[in-house]
């Protein structure tokens, strides 16, 4: 696998400033939506494929997650859609945070769907000790069905509580 040079936020920060690089998120739409570093664009690492960045001469491609860990795990695939030179900020958007530098918000945006599904899976396995404690023994069986539900969809990368969230009008995605 193909690795890229890691960038710190506050030289990505000054190069962005000067011009000298060209940042790419590759969160999901929603996250994105909901915080992202100005001046960023979003290129979804789920779509990722059907892009190819080009970018003017002098300038670096620098990719950037939440935390490092997808963009660290990808470059390969990132490294091979771009034309030119390209490189990761070290840390992501939460080193990019902790570093004091600015990032815009939407607090209005939806909520990414991994953590819709965790607080909706959170609170039907604690309904379901709940309810084994207080009412019957059989809320357990709410319990081990989230829990198996949630155990496939890490194994398969299909969440069906993903997909029925999604769907909802409350909880629809940016």
């Amino acid at each position: 696998m193909s690795t890229l040079t890691k960038i710190d936020p506050k030289t990505v920060a000054d190069g962005l400033k000067a011009g000298r690089f060209h940042l790419i998120d590759i969160r999901e739409p929603e996250e994105y939506a909901r915080e992202h570093i100005g001046g960023a664009v979003s290129i979804p690492l789920s779509s990722v494929e059907q892009a190819n960045v080009k970018l003017e001469a002098g300038r670096t491609a620098v990719f950037h997650c939440k935390s490092g860990m997808r963009t660290e795990a990808n470059c390969s695939k990132l490294a091979a859609r771009v034309e030119g030179d390209a490189c990761i900020l070290e840390g992501g958007l939460d080193a990019w945070k902790k570093a004091g530098l600015p990032v815009k918000d939407n607090a209005k945006a939806p909520l990414p769907m991994h953590r819709q599904v965790q607080i909706t899976a959170g609170s039907l396995v604690l309904a379901g000790v709940l309810i084994a404690t207080f009412v019957h023994p059989a809320g357990y069986v709410l319990s081990g069905f989230i829990g198996a539900g949630l155990i496939f969809a890490g194994v398969s990368g299909w969440c069906g509580m993903a997909n029925v969230l999604a769907a909802m009008p409350g909880k629809r995605t940016a």
